[in-house]
């Protein structure tokens, strides 16, 4: 009976599963890179806010903005 082939629904399955389980690992490594990337993104935009700050401020002292009446 060991030499006896494996019934070919238990195969597919096997490797159904093999496939599952490596789809899972990729997803779990997508979700750290994503996570990585959105808290670039948010970096970036703190410094543009930032900047932009610091644009008015220069604006103010050079007197190139309107003043609201």
């Amino acid at each position: 009976m060991a030499n006896e082939p494996d019934n070919i629904l238990l195969v597919y399955l096997r490797r159904i599963d093999e496939r599952v389980a490596r789809i899972a690992e990729d997803m779990s490594d997508m979700k750290v890179r994503m996570t990585s990337v959105e808290e670039s993104v948010v970096g970036l935009q703190r410094r543009m806010d930032r900047l932009e700050q610091r644009i008015e401020r220069i604006k103010r002292r050079l007197d190139l903005t309107e003043v609201p009446r």
